[in-house]
């Protein structure tokens, strides 16, 4: 396939991976990776790209978004989240790919049916605390369980932030600042294997950023019930599509 067309198709899976960044506050990866492992990519690779372009993507979105991060709450969360991150991508692999992918269903169910905690269960979420103690051990097991299968836990953190008490734009900003620094706790260790390929992560790296953009003007101006039907559809779809593929085979 010309060298040039597939550039051209690296940098539209950025962009649209990075639209739903900056638009929902997720990292992206869920989307990014599967789209790059079919564009012919080995999956290694797709992982590596994921982490490389998470940062910069994540960082515009935030940029975007910056009145609305929780600061008193990210640092703990990102130490956690990189401890989480570092022992996931060291132990890709070790763990059934079935098995993963029943958990991470799972999870992101959970979270989904969680960023409408306050209307089905009101009684319940008005006990949930958002302290920094239930930040972190959430932010560490989230990015252990995404970091096994190549992801930075942004596909998780807006749910789950929106689930420990968080306001709906408060989820999405903090989630785009806390995957900045998670991605970097992987991308020495995929680095150091060989797996990176630079022109691919170059194209996807600008549409990535270009969409990120977009999607966050975008979430600025969507009314936050929208942001929250939105997002827990995209990652239902996106955990049953991890179903599908790691269960099923297919």
């Amino acid at each position: 396939m010309n060298s040039i067309f597939l550039q051209i198709i690296y940098f539209s899976i950025g962009l649209f991976a990075g639209f739903t960044s900056g638009m929902f506050g997720i990292g992206g990866g869920s989307i990014r990776t599967p789209l790059l492992y079919i564009a012919g990519l080995p999956l290694r690779t797709a992982y590596a790209i994921n982490f490389f372009v998470i940062p910069f993507s994540s960082f515009i979105g935030a940029f975007s978004h910056r009145r609305n991060i929780v600061k008193n709450m990210f640092v703990w969360i990102i130490i956690a989240g990189v401890l989480g991150e570092i022992l996931g991508a060291f132990h890709v692999g070790i763990i059934p790919v079935r098995f993963l992918a029943i958990i991470y269903v799972i999870l992101c169910f959970l979270v989904s049916f969680g960023i409408f905690g306050d209307k089905i269960f009101p009684f319940f979420t008005k006990k949930i605390q958002p302290n920094k103690r239930n930040f972190a051990i959430a932010s560490f097991i989230v990015s252990y369980i995404t970091g096994l299968r190549g992801g930075s836990g942004g596909q998780v953190f807006p749910a789950l932030f929106k689930t420990l008490g968080l306001e709906t734009r408060q989820a999405i900003a903090t989630s785009l600042v806390v995957s900045i620094f998670t991605a970097f706790g992987a991308i020495p260790v995929y680095w150091a294997r060989g797996d990176m390929i630079l022109f691919p992560a170059i194209s996807v790296l600008i549409g990535s950023m270009a969409g990120a953009r977009i999607g966050s003007l975008f979430s600025l101006k969507t009314k936050p019930i929208w942001l929250e039907i939105g997002l827990a559809f995209l990652i239902m779809l996106l955990a049953i599509s991890v179903l599908i593929k790691g269960v099923f085979n297919l």
